[in-house]
């Protein structure tokens, strides 16, 4: 059934966090962690984080938009400036 295969870009990190992984237009692997309680923010059908991402090295810029059911179960995904990376 396709509702319980696990995401495979977005990786819980302990119950209070997720892990994602962002490959930016020059290449470069920028790994991010999203707390539910700092970062992911409620909305009427669940929840939702916009994260700006700088890479250390290029200095290259995406921005991450993942929106989550009220069950923290990803439902869409944006990368603009970059892709996201599946984990394994």
């Amino acid at each position: 059934m396709w509702f319980f295969r696990k995401d495979p870009h977005v990786r819980p990190d302990g119950p209070l966090a997720f892990r994602v992984r962002v490959r930016t237009r020059s290449g470069e692997v920028v790994e991010l962690r999203l707390s539910k309680s700092a970062e992911i923010s409620p909305t009427e059908a669940g929840f939702y984080v916009r994260k700006e991402i700088v890479a250390p090295r290029s200095l290259d810029r995406a921005v991450l938009e993942i929106w989550f059911d009220r069950r923290f179960r990803p439902v869409r995904k944006e990368v603009q400036g970059g892709e996201l990376l599946p984990w394994g």
